[in-house]
């Protein structure tokens, strides 16, 4: 039996709450108050990682604070015409290196993987309480380790992210009004594949 849910049609059982789940980006612009955001990162805090090293870390601010223009300031103008709605800016970023005490640190080749298991948690945990995550790779790289305080030998900022209460797209300009719709997916046989890569 296939079920239907925001237009994506779910073949193999998945959860619903996989296709409830998108990144809308027209938002209401209402304060989010910081106790909901805390749970959007002790959902995160719960995603898998490597000998439970967790290297995520979330560098926010609250629309209307002194924390929230110089992240907006990073945005590309493209993610700025629709984010200022937004109620919270994010940053994921992840730690290179496993920290143990009393040993150096060392590379962890699965940190930027590890970082995005948190956000998926993350985006999860949003869409649950009826508020929406929607990740962003267009920011100024270049300035953010600096603007976010992260010294890029030891860390890689992953992803931005806009936080906010889901409105109705007539707040959008174009181009963005008409793309308001949840994305579709490719079928499970386009990417997963039994003994090698296209077999």
């Amino acid at each position: 039996m296939t079920d239907t849910i925001n237009g994506r049609a779910v073949l193999h059982g998945a959860d619903p709450l996989f296709p409830a789940r998108w990144s809308p980006r027209a938002f209401t612009g209402e304060a989010m108050p910081q106790e909901l955001l805390l749970s959007l990162f002790e959902a995160a805090s719960w995603a898998p990682s490597a000998f439970n090293g967790q290297p995520w870390r979330f560098v926010y601010g609250h629309a209307g604070t002194p924390a929230w223009t110089p992240l907006f300031d990073l945005l590309v103008p493209y993610n700025q015409a629709w984010a200022k709605h937004a109620s919270v800016l994010i940053y994921l970023v992840s730690d290179r290196f496993r920290r143990t005490p009393g040993r150096d640190p060392s590379p962890v080749r699965s940190h930027s993987f590890d970082a995005g298991a948190a956000w998926a948690c993350l985006a999860l945990q949003a869409s649950r309480i009826g508020w929406a995550a929607h990740g962003m790779a267009g920011f100024d790289v270049s300035r953010s380790h600096d603007v976010l305080g992260v010294p890029e030998a030891d860390y890689q900022v992953e992803a931005a992210i806009a936080v906010g209460r889901p409105t109705d797209a007539s707040i959008l300009d174009e181009p963005y009004r008409s793309r308001e719709i949840p994305s579709l997916r490719h079928p499970v046989e386009a990417f997963a594949f039994e003994g090698r890569l296209g077999g």
